[in-house]
């Protein structure tokens, strides 16, 4: 009955977020850092208040929150899309664009960031413009993803990131 209830005043707050496991009271933290105090606040998914979401309407998540752990930059001006159950760490960034190398005032439009379902970016890590990751890759603490790495179950590491790893 009380879990009930605790979902139904979520739902006030964030209509289109769907996951069981973000129910608790941490939450209700979220909602006073995002809704009332205006951190992230047109952000439709909970976000840790030291975490920066740039335009979320560019962002299409899955089942988990990106910026839910503290720390996160992630920056959808460029698009990104975060497939189901992919874990973000602390202090993850995910840039979607970047600057025209000749003109450092224009930005380059490039496609979106993918990363596809059931993979985790560990803490520390960042992903730029342009990337995609494949289904079940595992982004190693501090990597530096700079390009694609489509085939997934993989491990990245490193920086500039390469495959250190295949997954089963």
């Amino acid at each position: 009955m009380l879990k009930a209830l605790f979902k139904k005043f979520l739902r006030l707050f964030y209509p289109q977020f769907h996951n069981e496991q973000y129910f608790n009271t941490t939450l209700i933290k979220y909602i006073v850092w995002q809704k009332f105090l205006g951190i992230n606040r047109s952000t439709p998914w909970p976000v840790h208040f030291t975490s920066l979401v740039k335009c979320p309407e560019n962002i299409k998540n899955g089942t988990k929150a990106p910026g839910y752990s503290m720390g996160c930059y992630i920056d959808g001006r460029n698009g990104i899309v975060i497939e189901e159950n992919v874990y973000v760490g602390p202090r993850v960034s995910l840039i979607s664009m970047n600057h025209d190398k000749n003109n450092l005032e224009e930005y380059v439009k490039t496609s979106p960031i993918v990363i596809r379902k059931n993979s985790w970016l560990a803490a520390n890590s960042i992903v730029l413009a342009g990337v995609e990751l494949g289904e079940h890759t595992v982004v190693a603490a501090g990597a530096v993803v700079t390009k694609s790495f489509p085939e997934g179950h993989q491990m990245l590491a490193g920086n500039p990131a390469t495959v250190i790893k295949k997954l089963d």
